[in-house]
């Protein structure tokens, strides 16, 4: 099949990608002309592991190409899909739907031919609606189908989820469309990947939820968390107990700093307005994005109590910067609040991570030491803070991390390491939602 992908960011170029590896002829068209060149060029503008080889073997193979121009692509294509950026917009926090509606406009002076225009970016409800209108007022005699198919694909390991899901939702209102959707996902069949057909306001609305859903999970346990360590009861073990009942399932419930990333901050303030504007306000969620705000300062906060109230002068060391590991994503980092907090204090700040230093450094701004490796950010340092799980933080030399700080003192916001094998190196050690000794406790 002849697919063209508009939109070469994180969700266009891996399922683009994806799509290519398995037989269709995809491309990527862009209107960043130095993204597209360097896509050209074989440069990955993205840290997703094995991305870089999946692109390059099918450029290599003549299946996988990049454009910045779409006139031409569009015209030879079956299926094209619209993955552009929706950024929370400013003011109302409403889902900035700009580049999809330029895109509709572009596609529809650019169609040749029955074509089914696939919306992969998250759009609040109605958007496939007001895409088609766009399409049919600039070229009424088009024949076209207007779909909605959202991803479900979690930064690192997005090529795991594209290949082997869990379901896909596809949004349709025409057998037609129906039938290519079907094509261009027939390669997942093998691996009885459910194919969920709704209405396409429906499949608006179900990525939507699932976000919203997830964030709340988080949210709970992170209170939850907060209670633990009042009553002294183990939030890992709390998890533990209720993931077990398969009504509620063990993931997102990892207490810690809050979420982040690109997808469920913006999502959930457009799904607050759209709810808000139709009166059918959702108050649920509304608690969950206002914990999640308040989770990140009061994280800073025990890191300043695990420095004894005050960090005026001291320097504190960061270990994971991006959103979550394997990602070099920094957007609404908790690790973003959490040092503003901590240099608001009077802090200097000494940060590694393993990907996302160069993206960090452009939000940080000037005060940060960047550092290239965790125990250059640990050297001298008053107090240690794990941020980001990534998998090099998970055995960390502690005797050398100990040996090189100004103070032993490690704040585990992620509880990756055991309270007794910590301290027997001699830290202060404090984790989230887990019993502490009372010399310990903030």
């Amino acid at each position: 099949m002849r697919v063209v992908m508009i939109g070469a960011g994180y969700v266009g170029l891996v399922t683009g990608t994806c799509l290519a590896d398995f037989g269709h002829n995809v491309t990527c068209v862009d209107r960043d002309a130095d993204r597209i060149a360097a896509l050209q060029a074989g440069a990955i503008p993205i840290f997703e592991p094995g991305l870089e080889e999946l692109v390059a073997n099918n450029a290599a193979a003549g299946r996988l190409a990049f454009a910045a121009e779409l006139s031409a692509p569009v015209a030879a294509a079956e299926a094209v899909l619209i993955a552009v950026g929706t950024p929370a917009r400013h003011g109302d926090g409403y889902a900035d739907l700009t580049h999809v509606y330029t895109a509709a406009r572009e596609i529809a002076a650019a169609l040749d031919g029955y074509t089914v225009v696939i919306i992969k970016s998250t759009v609040p409800v109605g958007t496939g609606d007001e895409v088609e209108r766009i399409i049919r007022q600039a070229r009424p005699d088009a024949d076209v189908s207007v779909v909605s198919n959202p991803e479900f694909l979690r930064e690192g390991a997005a090529i795991v989820d594209f290949k082997r899901p869990d379901r896909i939702i596809a949004g349709v209102e025409d057998n037609r469309a129906r039938a290519v959707v079907e094509a261009l996902y027939r390669p997942l069949y093998l691996n009885q990947a459910p194919l969920l057909f709704v209405s396409r306001r429906t499949a608006e609305l179900t990525k939507y939820a699932a976000n919203a859903f997830l964030a709340t999970k988080i949210s709970f346990i992170n209170e939850i968390a907060d209670l633990c360590e009042k009553t002294g009861a183990n939030v890992q073990d709390v998890a533990r107990g209720i993931g077990m009942d398969n009504r509620i399932g063990p993931k997102f419930l990892n207490a810690g700093p809050g979420y982040g990333g690109s997808c469920f901050p913006k999502d959930i303030k457009a799904l607050i307005k759209t709810a808000h504007d139709l009166k059918s306000p959702l108050r649920i969620v509304e608690a969950v994005a206002s914990v999640n705000d308040e989770r990140k300062r009061a994280i800073a906060r025990k890191v300043i109590a695990a420095c004894g109230g005050d960090v005026r002068g001291k320097t504190i060391g960061l270990l994971g910067l991006t959103f979550k590991p394997n990602t070099d994503d920094m957007r609404e980092a908790p690790s973003l609040a959490i040092a503003a907090t901590l240099r608001n204090g009077g802090a200097r700040l000494r940060v590694h991570d393993p990907a996302g230093m160069e993206q960090a450094k452009a939000l940080m701004g000037d005060g940060v030491e960047f550092v290239d490796s965790p125990y250059a950010a640990a050297e001298g340092a008053d107090a240690l803070a794990l941020v980001t799980e990534w998998d090099a933080y998970r055995a960390l030399d502690l005797a050398r991390v100990a040996a090189s700080m100004c103070a032993p003192v490690l704040v585990d916001l992620r509880n990756v390491y055991r309270t007794e094998e910590v301290e027997s190196y001699g830290f202060a050690y404090y984790c989230v939602g887990r019993p502490m000794p009372k010399k310990s406790s903030v």
